[in-house]
């Protein structure tokens, strides 16, 4: 008998599918959170070393998947979650939000916010490889005019080409389309909360001696929207989102919840008007209703 098999296992049952409605509402919350994400990040890096703000956000988040795993009493994981676990830990926790932190540096959070609105996409097309979705013909049709829309605005707006916040936003939109995908498939066999919590668990020997390195001299002289802005990423957008987006979907279907990051584009616009006076132009409008119909004809054929 193996050590494994001693040990109590991750959690004591997983979350069953077959609740439509409920998982919707789920997921649409996890939305909301989320859109808040890139204004809150941008308000963050305004002051503070994006290293900081993307390695902090997972500290601080660990310590409450921690907190979680403790009050549960969940076991460790079988090794055989393990590979996912680290997968989603290098995509959503580690890679998003550094590629997104070092990003939003360079642009305002309405022009990565229109990038943003591709996740779908590429959630679909990493399911797509791993095998948990079979996308028709038509549906590639779609993906390829919403990264057309998307390449043509960062062309526009760009001076004629791509600039490094655009590069930095695609690989960001692809890395977070594998965690989302392979977050949904070990959702399956493990609870929505065990899953982030112990992602964020496995981030640590990565994410806290960064945090310590890249501490601000002076934090009393940090404005305090880029401290509230560092905890929303924290709390929310790294954990409290998570869980409601992992159990939305296993509630009610990847492909059917998923449908409601449809209005993560516009909810982010919002937001980054209201709280950071963003303008909001008529291409960036334009470039999101764009995606937002290649996003809703591709999940068609998904």
């Amino acid at each position: 008998m193996t050590a494994v098999s001693l040990s109590r296992p991750a959690v004591a049952k997983s979350v069953r599918p077959g609740s439509p409605a409920r998982g919707l509402l789920y997921g649409l919350i996890g939305v909301v959170i989320f859109a808040g994400s890139l204004p809150a990040t941008r308000a963050a890096v305004l002051a503070l070393d994006p290293w900081f703000v993307s390695s902090a956000r997972a500290v601080g988040a660990a310590c409450l998947g921690i907190c979680w795993l403790i009050v549960q009493r969940a076991g460790w994981p079988s090794w055989d979650k393990w590979r996912d676990l680290l997968v989603v830990a290098f995509s959503v926790v580690i890679g998003f939000p550094v590629l997104t932190g070092l990003a939003m540096t360079w642009v305002p959070a309405s022009h990565g916010i229109l990038f943003v609105g591709l996740i779908p996409l590429a959630t679909c097309l990493v399911g797509a490889a791993i095998g948990t979705v079979r996308p028709r013909s038509a549906f590639w049709f779609w993906a390829v005019f919403g990264a057309a829309s998307v390449a043509t605005y960062a062309v526009l707006t760009g001076g004629g080409g791509f600039g490094k916040a655009d590069l930095l936003m695609i690989a960001a939109i692809l890395v977070c389309g594998a965690g989302y995908a392979v977050g949904a498939r070990l959702s399956q066999a493990m609870a929505p909360a065990a899953v982030i919590s112990w992602a964020l668990v496995a981030s640590l020997p990565l994410a806290l001696p960064a945090m310590l390195w890249t501490l601000p001299n002076a934090p009393m002289a940090v404005p305090a929207g880029s401290w509230i802005g560092l905890g929303y990423v924290t709390v929310f957008s790294m954990f409290v989102g998570f869980l409601f987006w992992y159990r939305g979907m296993v509630l009610g279907g990847t492909a059917r919840v998923s449908q409601v990051q449809l209005f993560q584009p516009f909810i982010g616009l919002l937001l980054a008007a209201l709280f950071l006076g963003e303008a909001l132009g008529a291409g960036v409008v334009l470039g999101s209703v764009m995606v937002t119909i290649s996003v809703a004809q591709a999940r068609r054929f998904a």
